[in-house]
């Protein structure tokens, strides 16, 4: 098993190839995510933007939506990373969207020059709405659509 910090490491190189993917032509906010399943695979995504800028999709919800589309629903962490200045934590929609899936998620931001921030998915997100409230699991590890 690997270490956190070469987890993190790879899961940083793995952001900082595909945040040159972004699609940021109204913004020039470029993000890139790395996700790392509970198998050991790590997903990426890019923000795609939209002229409709409700239709656009952030990084982090692109990294999930590449492991779901994949068969994975438990995550370990996830690094994002920043081209410019800012480096911030997810967005509140993609807080609630990775909640989903649970909320012991590490979360690593930064840039080319490394990360700059760490936390939880329930700091970032305290009091979180999910599927457990609603009676059920939290989602994680449903089977969802499968055929029984």
């Amino acid at each position: 098993m690997q270490t956190p910090v070469l987890q993190e490491n790879e899961l940083l190189a793995a952001a900082l190839e595909v945040v040159n993917q972004a699609h940021a032509p109204y913004s020039e906010f470029c993000v890139g995510a790395a996700l790392l399943d509970s198998e050991g695979v790590v997903h990426v995504g890019c923000n795609v933007e939209n002229a409709s800028y409700g239709l656009t999709i952030c990084a982090e919800r692109a990294a999930v939506c590449s492991a779901v589309a994949s068969g994975s629903r438990e995550f370990r962490s996830m690094v994002i990373v920043f081209v410019g200045e800012a480096k911030v934590p997810p967005c509140g929609a993609c807080r609630q969207f990775m909640a989903e899936f649970g909320l012991d998620l590490e979360i690593a931001w930064g840039g080319p020059e490394g990360i700059e921030g760490r936390a939880t998915l329930n700091e970032l997100l305290p009091g979180a709405f999910h599927g457990g409230l609603l009676g059920g699991s939290n989602g994680a590890g449903a089977a969802d659509c499968e055929e029984s």
